[in-house]
């Protein structure tokens, strides 16, 4: 799978720009605030419809513009498909794939797939709880592009139960009673979808375990296969469910036993919202520390990248090689990462660098080059390091 043009309308700092990509290594570079970022950031928006860089698609719509348009040409398995995003400004997004609209603009989420490094990727090691349940979230919707209705479906009852709770906790007489009755459905409605969200979290970091052991051992100095793992902490107990339904159970029988405690506080307590990916250390498995407050600067980052190339070799195990975007993040590497994450990443079917300078892009990683400045993308070099002087090609 690959991109073989990006179009993009009104997107970030771009009223228009075409860009035609090849199979293989691309490298867009230029100074800092130019719009290389830009760029990756909106094939990535494609694949997952949120950006890695921003909560909101706010600051994706150029400023003055009502509308952007993100557009690209896939080729998968030798055949082409164009992937259209919308954003609009105070309304909602529309999706097409060909030129038709999808009946759900959730329904482009995963038709292409894309694993991104960046230096925000530290987040995941010393950010909050949040930012690796997204991580887990991000990595499932691309796997079971369904599981993003699930997703999605969680986060408007949690919403609708939170305020509930708040609205009974200052309640009286018969308005304290029809609120804790309609609690009760929504009850139900979190331990439903809840469920299938924790069994969902708890299969990936099941499947994904055994990939950031390896990964880890290979990107970290002196590493085993055994000195990083991960693990699911939960907000209940879950040894005797394993399904969706005797997870959403647990879930139902742990919200009434804290019912006091949530009506007190106005929050849900429980469910896959408050859970916790854990990251650990030890050397051979031995002693093993969490990497947050423990891990030095280096060995955060190795755990870092342990995750993105895990959740790489994953999608790929699941027989489709997801497009890797390096932004900006050789950057932050000394020059052994650099190398090592280079040689590992080299044999994708398309990566996408971005960099201020050439000469942070490592030799395993030379392709085509653009060059990026005051809003405009200039082919300098193809695949083989050839000068170009003009290409055209159409849009899609």
């Amino acid at each position: 799978m690959y991109v073989s043009h990006l179009s993009l309308h009104d997107f970030r700092s771009y009223a228009a720009v075409e860009v035609p990509l090849e199979a293989g290594v691309t490298a867009f570079v230029g100074r800092n605030g130019q719009g290389k970022t830009n760029l990756v950031e909106a094939i990535d928006y494609l694949s997952r419809l949120q950006s890695h860089r921003v909560a909101t698609d706010a600051p994706l719509i150029r400023a003055g513009a009502s509308q952007a348009v993100v557009r690209a040409a896939v080729v998968r398995d030798g055949r082409t498909a164009v992937l259209e995003a919308e954003l609009n400004a105070g309304r909602a997004n529309r999706a097409r794939v060909n030129r038709s609209v999808l009946p759900r603009t959730r329904d482009l989420v995963g038709l292409v797939r894309t694993v991104v490094f960046s230096p925000e990727d530290l987040t995941l090691v010393k950010g909050d709880p949040s930012d690796r349940r997204r991580f887990l979230d991000d990595l499932l919707v691309l796997r079971t592009p369904r599981l993003a209705g699930t997703r999605s479906d969680y986060d408007r009852v949690l919403k609708q139960r939170n305020s509930l709770l708040k609205t009974a906790g200052f309640a009286r007489g018969g308005a304290r009673d029809a609120a804790l009755a309609t609690l009760s459905v929504w009850d139900d409605h979190l331990a439903r979808v809840g469920g299938e969200l924790l069994a969902a979290r708890l299969a990936l970091v099941d499947a994904l375990h055994p990939y950031v052991g390896k990964a880890y051992a290979t990107v970290a100095r002196g590493a085993g296969r055994d000195d990083a793992a991960i693990s699911y902490r939960c907000s209940l107990d879950t040894e005797d469910a394993t399904t969706p339904e005797s997870l959403g159970q647990a879930l139902l029988a742990e919200v009434e036993r804290r019912r006091g405690d949530e009506l007190d506080r106005g929050i849900s307590l429980v469910g896959p919202h408050r859970d916790e990916l854990v990251l650990e250390l030890g050397h051979g498995g031995a002693d093993r520390l969490p990497v947050k407050g423990y891990a030095s600067h280096g060995e955060s980052w190795s755990f870092a990248l342990a995750l993105r190339l895990a959740s790489y070799d994953l999608l790929r195990a699941d027989g489709d090689d997801p497009i890797l975007v390096l932004d900006d993040v050789f950057a932050e590497l000394d020059t052994e990462r650099r190398t090592q994450l280079a040689e590992l990443v080299a044999d994708a079917e398309q990566v996408l660098v971005t960099a201020a300078v050439a000469e942070d892009v490592p030799a395993a990683l030379r392709g085509a080059r653009y060059r990026v400045a005051a809003g405009e993308v200039t082919l300098e070099h193809t695949g083989v390091g050839t000068p170009i002087a003009d290409r055209e090609e159409e849009a899609p």
